[in-house]
């Protein structure tokens, strides 16, 4: 079964002649439980469409499937309890004045939930923070500890899908490893489905099954991470973006 479906789908910002077209006639479906990931260079339209998918962007065209129901204008009754988002940038994503324990209870009672105290402690576990982390403040944990946070927050509903934008593009090297193998093992545990963006592609390649590759706001192909590793593409423009994953080349 599909867990997500785009079919069609044009994002555009702006009317008349001020109109841009971030997305032009995208498809593609994740399976549930797969991990798909949308590549290419900046400004080729990637986070637009998980933008789009969330009711970020209103101005879209085409079908955007969630688990078989269709998204309209309005996102239906539990829609961000089943999908959530990890940003880009984890000193954005937190109020700088809220601790951690605040972020996640805050978001535990908006959906409903009554347990918040062993809630806080289980998300705080599954994401590697022990207890003392809890009534810290954004600014006393390092970029990798607040990104955990923002995905501990992102899992506070039980969603079924986690739309991650570049969520380790933001951080040192060092960290980024953790917080990525971290993304897999509680993909396994808790049977998440995921649609990441990310320009790197070896993340992508160690996060995801398959690959749509956009440029100009256009996928110009769908491709299994096999087919990438093996330098296998059919796009010339694919091959332009494979190529420069490699690394400067001189000419002969």
């Amino acid at each position: 079964m599909s867990e997500l479906e785009f079919d069609h789908l044009n994002v555009w910002f702006g009317e008349n002649e001020d109109r841009v077209d971030a997305v032009k006639n995208a498809g593609f479906t994740v399976p549930s439980g797969a991990s798909f990931g949308l590549v290419g260079e900046s400004g080729s339209g990637k986070s637009t469409i998980l933008r789009a998918l969330v009711g970020l962007v209103p101005t879209w065209s085409g079908t955007m499937k969630v688990a078989g129901v269709p998204m309209g204008k309005k996102r239906p009754r539990g829609f961000y309890k089943d999908v959530q988002m990890v940003f880009q940038d984890p000193y954005a994503s937190l109020h700088p004045r809220h601790s951690v324990d605040q972020v996640l209870s805050e978001t535990l009672k908006l959906h409903g939930f009554d347990d918040i105290e062993d809630r806080i402690k289980q998300l705080l576990a599954d994401v590697g923070l022990g207890p003392a982390f809890r009534f810290r403040y954004p600014h006393q944990l390092s970029g990798g500890q607040r990104q955990r946070v923002a995905i501990a927050r992102a899992l506070a509903p039980e969603p079924s899908v986690l739309l991650l934008d570049e969520p380790t593009s933001a951080l040192d090297v060092s960290v980024q490893a953790e917080v990525l193998n971290l993304l897999a093992d509680l993909r396994e545990k808790q049977h998440l489905t995921y649609l990441m963006v990310s320009h790197n592609l070896a993340v992508v390649a160690h996060m995801c099954e398959r690959v749509a590759v956009m440029q100009n706001g256009e996928i110009v192909e769908v491709m299994s991470v096999h087919e990438m590793r093996a330098m296998n593409p059919a796009h010339p423009y694919t091959k332009h973006l494979l190529e420069s994953s490699m690394g400067y080349k001189p000419n002969a």
